[in-house]
This record gives C-alpha cells, sequence and structure tokens, in this order.
C-alpha cells in the first residue's frame, strides 16, 4: 500500500564530526519524504547538540530510547562496522526498517543471519553503498546503454589509500583485526569495486589474490605496536559478461592515495576519477575531455549538500519509493544484497588460498 507521508527516522551514531552528521543528516533534511524524529550518540550532550543543529526533535545518549521511539519507522546505524550487528539485531527485533552503513555485519554468516532476520521480520533493510547512485554513475550507465564506448573491452579499477597500513590512528586501531571485518578486502574493496560493478556487470569468472604485507602497526597516539591479522592487498583479473576483461587493484597503507578507474571500448574510453568525475574520448578522437553530468542524473538537486551527501541523498530517495510501497529500483542494496556481497568477497579469498580461477555465479 503506498502512502506520502513522511517516513520517520532515527539516526545512531550522529556524534558532531561523524560521518552521520555529514553525509545522512544533511540527506535527510533536504529529503521532504524524511522527517528526522530522533539522534543518539553515546553521550547525551553531543547527542543535544547534533539534534538543535539538525533540527531534530529527539536526542538520547544511546540506542534503546531511539529504536524503541514509537515515530522512528526507518533506523540508520551508522557507528563503527563492530558494532553494527547488534543494534541491527536490536531494531529488527523492534520491527523498525534499518538503514545500516557497510559492513552490516563482520562476517558472511552474520550478513545471511542478519537478512533472514529481516525477512522474517518483514521490514525493508538497506546498506551504504551510496555510490551506485552517484549522479556521474548514473550518467556513466547512461553513455555506455548509448553506445559511447561501442563495444566494452575492458575496465581497470584502481583504489589506493595510505590508511590501515604501518601506522595508524587509534580510532582505527580495530581493523587491524580480521575479525571486525573493516579492512581493505571487506570494505575499501567493496565500496570501490561495487560502485564499478553496478556499472558494468560482475565477472563471470575470475582469479584473485589477497594478501598482507603489514604484519603490525603502530597505533600513532600512543606508540603501541599491534598485530594485523587483516589483508591489505587485493588484485582481481575476472571476465565480464560479454567477454570484457576486468582487473582491480586495491591497496591500503600507500603513502599516496589513488582512487579511479578507466573503461576501454572499441569505439573510445572513459576515466572515472577520485571524485566520479568523468572524462572521456571516442576513438580516434584525441585526448580525454570532461564530460558534463546532466542536472536528469540526479532526481535530488545538489543545493547546499557536499558530494557526499548529495550521493547519499540519490539513495535515499531510491530507497523512500520502496519505504512507501512502490516498486524498488534494483540498484537499491539491500541486505539480501549485501550477503550476495560478501559471498562476492569470500570467492576472492578462495581464489586467493587455492590458486584457482571461480566462475562466478551471484
Amino acid at each position: 500500500m503506498t502512502t506520502t507521508k513522511p517516513i520517520g527516522v532515527g539516526v545512531i551514531g550522529a556524534g558532531a564530526n561523524a560521518w552521520a552528521s555529514l553525509a545522512h543528516l544533511p540527506a535527510l533534511a533536504a529529503l521532504p519524504a524524511y522527517r528526522l524524529v530522533a539522534v543518539s550518540t553515546t553521550r547525551q550532550a553531543s547527542a543535544d547538540e547534533t539534534a538543535r543543529r539538525f533540527g531534530v526533535p529527539h536526542a538520547f545518549a544511546g540506542a534503546d530510547a531511539l529504536i524503541a521511539h514509537p515515530e522512528v519507522e526507518l533506523v540508520v546505524v551508522s557507528v563503527r562496522a563492530p558494532a553494527h550487528a547488534p543494534l541491527v539485531r536490536a531494531a529488527l527485533a523492534a520491527g523498525k526498517h534499518v538503514f545500516c552503513e557497510w559492513p552490516v555485519g563482520p562476517t558472511t554468516e552474520h550478513t545471511v543471519e542478519l537478512a533472514e532476520l529481516a525477512a522474517r521480520a518483514g521490514v525493508h533493510t538497506f546498506t551504504g553503498l551510496h555510490r551506485r547512485f552517484a549522479p556521474s554513475v548514473v550518467h556513466l550507465r547512461s553513455l555506455l546503454a548509448g553506445g559511447y564506448l561501442g563495444t566494452l573491452r575492458s575496465i581497470h579499477v584502481h583504489g589506493a589509500i595510505p590508511l590501515l597500513g604501518a601506522r595508524r590512528p587509534s580510532a582505527y586501531a580495530y581493523t587491524a583485526d580480521l575479525a571486525n571485518g573493516a579492512n581493505a578486502l571487506h570494505t575499501l574493496t567493496p565500496h570501490l569495486l561495487d560502485t564499478a560493478l553496478s556499472v558494468v556487470g560482475e565477472p563471470t569468472s575470475l582469479s584473485a589474490l589477497v594478501t598482507r604485507q603489514f604484519d603490525s602497526t603502530t597505533i600513532e597516539e600512543t606508540g603501541e605496536t599491534v598485530p594485523v591479522t587483516a589483508p591489505d592487498q587485493i588484485a582481481v583479473i575476472g571476465t565480464l559478461p560479454g567477454g570484457a576483461v576486468l582487473s582491480a587493484r586495491i591497496e591500503a597503507g600507500k603513502g599516496s592515495a589513488h582512487l579511479g578507474w578507466t573503461l576501454t571500448g572499441t569505439d573510445g574510453d572513459l576515466e572515472v576519477g577520485p571524485d566520479l568525475s568523468l572524462r572521456g574520448a571516442r576513438a580516434g578522437g584525441g585526448p580525454l575531455a570532461p564530460i558534463e553530468v546532466p542536472a536528469t542524473a540526479a532526481p535530488v538537486p545538489r543545493g547546499t549538500l557536499g558530494d557526499d551527501a548529495h550521493q547519499v541523498a540519490q539513495l535515499y530517495a531510491a530507497i523512500a519509493v520502496a519505504l512507501r510501497g512502490g516498486a524498488a529500483d534494483p540498484l537499491v542494496p539491500t541486505f539480501r544484497e549485501a550477503a550476495r556481497i560478501r559471498r562476492f568477497l569470500d570467492a576472492l579469498l578462495e581464489s586467493s588460498r587455492t590458486g584457482r580461477r571461480i566462475e562466478w555465479q551471484p
């Protein structure tokens, strides 16, 4: 049954400088389909400050009261990865729809369990792979569908970040432990590779190398040395439907950051920059030139939103359709989708461990 009533939202993890306050809250405030009902942090003072800043009527120290609030229909979980699963379980037990930042759970098994709990609860679930809905990525799909590249021959994705290397701040100390599910394989790879695969499709077969070059890391604030069990290097070679070649290189602990991808076709080339900007050239047409993204690629106008908040707003706009009883965009990432992506990451690990090429079937 469809409805146009604003959807009541509660956001967990809404500290002043947290991702939720930089992206989720501005995006939600810009969308008339939603009504911000409550925010929570670990301290009442910081929750009160965020509530004042965004005009939210209720602020809580802790998540329980937010989840239980009768006006909260959608619970947004935006805290450190190890705390995701318990909060998601609590929200599902309360019969609430859930948006959880990636990763939904620390392991594939946890993610599958939460997807099954959501299905039994009869609620909608979503995860934060928002770059699928970035306006430039939407336009890129249109360019490919319109034949800009002709037949796709290859795509290369490269993601390198200084974080998660030989040194890291105390706020990222938990990423050293593979069991926490927040590392170059389980967070950086999905965020980067998922966006690209949402454009070109998933490989039908693949080979991968997943390895660790840092056996320990130093906590910057204390000088403490912490053992590292999480991988920091991922390389993937695959074959896409239609025969195009996929290559991906993801690495953490690199001295300088590099994020981007290139696509080559029979009729031209396209490049996606670190800010998801587009450049392209038709075959024989000279150097790559900037490609303007039309306003029609962004259902939600930018207004005063920053890049991240603007991208998150596009995802929330698509989510609102599903929550109001409409036909959901198949690109909206649900918990079932999260479980499938975790299985894909497991396939990378299996290929690396066995040295075998994996035939991948989503």
